[in-house]
């Protein structure tokens, strides 16, 4: 049987006292994406570095291909992109590829990849000049260099204005397909709902949920909104009935627990209009991965 691209079993980070990652275990499948998620701390960043052999583990197994992080072999199959480092500040965008994909016996051809990626590899700015989204290309560009089948990405959308976004969502995507798997950590948890396979939620270094996005969001059983905050809920649950329970689940969001229905966004527009209430991003039929970490981040207090 082979072995799935990656595989992590009761890993444990320690610093010091102090443990980032608490017996995490998830596999990840050739053609998968699967996105870790959790608020700052949570242990995300540790987990990559110790997936792709910049941290050791305190305790616990990780397998490329089968394979430890250490052996060179492995290594070849991988790339990375780190949410930190990982550009010559100097040198242009073309030359620092160029110059890295002399490390691989097979690159990907460095001014493609720029192009690609929407960077000009003709530009003679060097990495520091370029805006925070064209140096997260970059950094993209280099992770891709070994044609990697198995990807890590840290926050691989910080400083990406909408369109660049999208298109690297895109390209992630078709990476997918082709047979690339791919992690990646993100606040972003509207990128992950749209291109995600797997989602895994870290807090306080605990694996508190997983599963694909449609299960974890549930449906048919929640419906929220946003409008200002502090609103006086109780003539709300007053005029939805004893069916429903609602609960502002932090400053602006409110969330109604029961069946979604057309009368039951029907009676939400009414009571809006009877309290002169704007309401906006109404969502029925489930939760968003937004709430679900939140509340997970809530009960971990």
């Amino acid at each position: 049987m082979t072995p799935p691209a990656l595989q992590v079993t009761d890993l444990v980070v320690s610093y010091g006292p102090t443990r980032a990652v608490a017996g995490v275990t998830f596999a990840v499948s050739a053609g998968q994406i699967t996105a870790l998620v959790g608020p700052n701390g949570a242990g995300k960043t540790s987990t990559v570095e110790v997936c792709t052999g910049l941290r050791p583990a305190t305790s616990g197994s990780i397998r490329l291909f089968g394979r430890p992080p250490s052996d060179l072999a492995v290594r070849a199959r991988i790339g990375v992109m780190l949410q930190l480092g990982g550009l010559y500040p100097t040198a242009r965008p073309l030359e620092w590829l160029s110059y890295l994909a002399r490390l691989y016996s097979d690159p990907a051809d460095p001014g493609s990849l720029l192009t690609s990626l929407g960077i000009d590899p003709k530009t003679s700015a060097s990495t520091r000049r370029l805006s925070g989204g064209e140096q997260q290309r970059v950094k993209l560009a280099a992770a891709l260099l070994p044609k990697p089948e198995l990807l890590f990405l840290d926050e691989p959308t910080a400083g990406l204005d909408p369109a660049a976004r999208l298109d690297l969502l895109v390209a992630l995507r078709r990476l997918s397909t082709d047979g690339t798997a791919i992690v990646l950590t993100t606040h972003q948890l509207g990128d992950v709902e749209e291109i995600a396979d797997e989602v895994l939620v870290l807090v306080g270094g605990r694996l508190v949920a997983s599963g694909p996005v449609a299960d974890l969001i549930g449906a048919g059983d929640t419906t929220s909104f946003r409008a200002t905050a502090g609103l006086d809920i109780a003539t709300l649950v007053d005029a939805l009935g004893s069916d429903y329970q609602v609960r502002e689940t932090r400053p602006g969001r409110y969330l109604i627990s029961g069946l979604t229905s057309p009368q039951l966004l029907a009676d939400i527009t009414k009571w809006c209009v009877a309290t002169g209430v704007q309401a906006t991003e109404i969502r029925a039929g489930g939760r968003t991965l937004e709430d679900i970490v939140i509340q997970a981040s809530v009960d971990d207090l």
